[in-house]
């Protein structure tokens, strides 16, 4: 049987492939219009799907208060469960981060530390972005 500790180092290299493909081919259009956008973020999702599905009540808890979200994350599956769902999200939002970037024309090594705050730390790296695109926006508008 399959640990969750497995399925951990298994969505853990599956997402770090798309953000090194982000990181390193962000012009490919097939990189974050297919791969970092659809396939992976589906992978992810088909796991999360099947975490929950066979792990959903192994554990008591909820989402109505911190407490409960406390006692929800005891279990070892949700904990997971919760994990995958990061990773697919932020990497969605990585995948934006680098088209609206192409869109803006920022260039990439600016975008670049926003990735991996992204990676790392969510919504630190989605605001850093923010704050690149209005101030790359206002250099340009500017000039």
């Amino acid at each position: 049987m399959t640990t969750p500790d497995q399925i951990f180092s298994i969505v853990n290299v599956i997402a770090l492939a798309g953000w090194v493909l982000l990181a390193v081919l962000p012009g490919r259009a097939w990189v974050t219009s297919l791969i970092t956008t659809a396939v992976i973020p589906a992978i992810l999702a088909v796991i999360y799907v099947v975490v929950l599905g066979l792990h959903w009540g192994d554990t008591d808890g909820g989402f109505g208060s911190l407490s409960q979200v406390a006692t929800l994350f005891t279990s070892r599956w949700a904990l997971l469960a919760g994990w995958t769902h990061y990773l697919a999200f932020d990497l969605l939002v990585g995948s934006w981060e680098v088209r609206d970037s192409r869109a803006h024309g920022i260039p990439h090594w600016l975008v670049l530390p926003c990735l991996f705050l992204t990676f790392m730390f969510g919504p630190a790296g989605w605001l850093l972005y923010m704050v690149v695109r209005a101030v790359w926006s206002r250099t340009i508008a500017t000039a």
